[in-house]
């Protein structure tokens, strides 16, 4: 059964912007598996973080709307959860839709 979900997340922003580019795209690919897809992604762009996470005091947002199964959202959660380069992910199931 497919569910939307909005997805949050903050890549270090100390890496080079092709880098931060190829680590978003490769985010997007772990959703973007038959039948699971991205409906909508934004760039937010570079912010201040509140407090500093992983010595990193700033990072570049990204958010993105999904429709996905649960199996999709738990494999992408794990993969996102070692990926060293993303310093914080949320994933907010959308109710309703």
């Amino acid at each position: 059964m497919m569910t939307k979900y909005e997805i949050m997340f903050i890549i270090k922003s100390t890496m080079e912007e092709d880098a931060i580019k190829k680590t978003s795209e490769d985010i997007q690919k772990l959703i973007n598996i038959k039948p699971s897809k991205v409906i909508e992604f934004k760039e937010m762009g570079r912010k201040k973080l509140a407090y500093p996470i992983k010595k990193e005091t700033s990072g570049y947002y990204f958010v993105m709307t999904v429709e996905a199964t649960h199996d999709t959202i738990a494999e992408f959660d794990r993969k996102v959860s070692i990926n060293e380069n993303v310093l914080r992910h949320l994933i907010i199931k959308l109710e309703g839709e």
